[in-house]
């Protein structure tokens, strides 16, 4: 047997990537014209299709890579891209940042909470890429993916409390810590990309 999954590292990872301390003020903003009361339910509920999205996406994402014949240090190198791109976003957010439209007194379904503010394109691509580099740990991926989602959840049903606590410099600053942390995970992941390429040109 090879060495054990990195569980709680590749659960960090997903957590970086569904970024849900970004994530609270627009779930406050999207939820401010909607009964206080809901809003728990409200965010169970978009949390849990995210859930079922980002799983059919780990299962099935490798079926849907696999059609274009794509190799794995391929997938490694695009990922790594990928996620430099996200941190620095991450670290350097847009000034208007990301509006979802959502008319007074209707509850967000599907849009924009659980899609795309939890499955998002780039959680989804994460997560093909960790399935198609990591075959034989889809357990192991499975079980990171619910850890880092139920973080994520947590922090989204106490996101009135914490931009109480923290407020809105507080929350970017947990954002672009994130962000850099992601950035070096996105390094790392490039040069173990190109480190097993090196020998197909020796």
């Amino acid at each position: 047997m090879e060495s054990s999954f990195p569980i709680l590292s590749t659960a960090v990872l997903i957590f970086f990537i569904l970024d849900p301390f970004g994530n609270v003020p627009l779930i406050l903003s999207i939820l401010k014209n909607i009964d206080k009361q809901r809003h728990s339910k409200i965010i169970i509920r978009e949390m849990l299709i995210g859930l079922f999205i980002l799983v059919v996406f780990l299962f099935f994402g490798e079926q849907f890579l696999s059609l274009f014949h794509l190799e794995t240090q391929a997938i490694t190198i695009a990922g790594g891209i990928i996620f430099f791109v996200i941190s620095l976003k991450m670290i350097f957010p847009d000034p208007k940042g990301d509006m979802f439209a959502v008319s007074k007194g209707d509850e967000p379904l599907v849009v924009p909470i659980a899609v795309p503010m939890i499955a998002g394109p780039a959680a989804l691509a994460t997560l093909m890429v960790l399935a198609k580099t990591n075959k034989e740990h889809s357990w192991e991926l499975f079980l990171s993916l619910l850890l880092a989602w139920g973080l994520a959840s947590i922090v989204l049903l106490f996101s009135p409390k914490l931009y109480k606590l923290l407020k809105v410099k507080g929350l970017t600053a947990l954002e672009r810590l994130m962000g850099m942390l992601l950035l070096i995970m996105s390094v790392q992941m490039f040069i173990d990309g190109i480190r097993s390429l090196l020998p197909t040109f020796v």
